[in-house]
């Protein structure tokens, strides 16, 4: 309760920010990167070398979230020291100098996994990609309190036909959580699947309804390690299954044509949302309260 108390200051100054916008939006080709697109397309579903930040990039003053443009589809996550908009100005990558001066960081290590959210199918044995593809498109927007990016895999294989899968992420101004909406384009219902990653040493707490995660993932492109923590919230009532793949935790989610769920991270170099408890309660009065 103490921990509630200590935090809920900090939800009600959220509550003021959300008139204005603090979200952006980042699309662009590594090769012009001083023109930022609002879609691209990819017949081979597979941009990911080709675009800035390897996909659309969206931000909200607390964390940045990108969608690999290739067939892994995953969401990542970048992390923020303070309170701002970076990706205009450090496009996901701040030198190490900036690093150590407060900006944020790629601490996550999304591997093979879907990331924090990412979403893929299950065909009743395993889990599908949403690749190959006869068509990938991507576009972002900013509009509003809100910004947010959407990735069309066209022409997916699926069971005996193929299938048109739409995830959308939005971020919000004023609070850390960020929706996740998945939309099957087909005639059929399809069984989504999502999920949280992680790596040894971790900690992982699992509850019928959401999971968090909080620890060191391997290093990667970041100048320091830093813990970093991650949680996913669903509807019970949309699972059908649970799994431990030993990389990732993995819902399977009931036959349907639509979902939504929200996700939330944190790390250790913030003010006050730095450690695993903190998180948890902050993530879940934050979920109780909009």
């Amino acid at each position: 309760m103490k921990s509630i108390l200590f935090l809920f200051p900090f939800l009600l100054q959220a509550s003021f920010l959300v008139a204005q916008n603090m979200t952006d939006a980042s699309l662009f080709l590594r090769s012009d990167s001083t023109r930022y697109l609002d879609y691209v397309s990819s017949k081979s579903g597979d941009l990911y070398s080709a675009l800035g930040h390897h996909g659309p990039a969206i931000e909200n003053e607390w964390l940045g979230l990108r969608l690999y443009f290739d067939k892994k589809a995953a969401i990542d996550v970048y992390s923020k020291a303070n309170r701002g908009l970076e990706l205009s100005q450090y496009r996901w990558y701040p030198t190490p100098e900036q690093q150590m001066q407060g900006k944020g960081a790629d601490y996550y290590k999304v591997g093979s996994t879907v990331g924090l959210g990412g979403i893929r199918l299950w065909d009743g044995e395993k889990v599908v990609p949403l690749h190959p593809v006869s068509n990938r498109l991507a576009r972002v927007a900013k509009e509003g309190s809100v910004s947010f990016m959407e990735m069309l895999s066209e022409d997916v294989p699926y069971r005996n036909g193929k299938v048109d899968i739409l995830v959308r992420v939005t971020v919000y101004s004023g609070v850390r959580k960020a929706k996740v909406e998945a939309f099957a384009l087909s005639d059929a219902q399809v069984e989504f699947v999502t999920g949280i990653n992680y790596h040894p040493g971790q900690q992982v707490v699992v509850e019928e309804d959401r999971i968090f995660t909080w620890g060191l993932h391997p290093e990667d492109v970041a100048d320091e390690k830093v813990e970093l923590g991650a949680a996913i919230f669903l509807n019970p009532d949309d699972c059908a299954l649970k799994m431990d793949d030993g990389n990732q935790h993995i819902f399977i989610l009931k036959p349907a044509k639509y979902l939504s769920y929200w996700i939330s991270s944190a790390n250790g170099k913030e003010p006050v949302i730095n450690t695993l408890d903190r998180f948890i309660d902050f993530a879940t009065l934050e979920m109780n309260t909009n």
